[in-house]
């Protein structure tokens, strides 16, 4: 796996780069998105989660739930357009598995995608995954995940 300054970066995930966030195509189509290790090291230990109701519909780029830590509370954004069909009650009653495993326990929402077809290339995925947040993490001023 990818690690760009400490973080770990799956190249088999999609990423949309500007808000931190990933998705993952699942074989019946449903896409499940979360927070990358990245985000996790900027927010610091997330305290609280709170994600749309499931059956409710989110657009591109607008927040598919709210994580809370002690210095920052933000909506996480979707990487793609859709319908909720799942949230992680697992994460709800213990926030901080995001920050334990983003990419695997640590996910928000599953969405049943409205147009994945149109929205995925946008995203960026396998080789090109480390160097496109090497360079936001430098623009950033990022020094690294823990």
């Amino acid at each position: 796996m990818p690690s760009v300054k400490n973080c770990n970066l799956p190249e088999d995930l999609y990423y949309n780069i500007e808000n931190n966030v990933w998705a993952r195509r699942e074989a019946d189509g449903i896409v499940t998105i979360g927070m990358t290790a990245y985000a996790c090291a900027l927010a610091g230990e997330v305290v609280a989660y709170t994600p749309k109701k499931v059956g409710r519909s989110v657009d591109l780029n607008k927040s598919a739930a709210t994580v809370e830590s002690g210095k920052w509370v933000g909506p996480v954004k979707a990487p793609v357009s859709g319908e909720v069909v799942a949230i992680n009650d697992a994460v709800a009653s213990s926030p901080k598995t995001i920050n334990a495993d983003p990419y695997g326990k640590g996910w928000l929402v599953k969405l049943k995608p409205a147009n994945w077809d149109a929205e995925a290339p946008a995203l960026v995925t396998g080789a090109a995954v480390a160097p496109a947040f090497e360079q936001k993490m430098t623009a950033d001023g990022f020094a690294g995940c823990p």
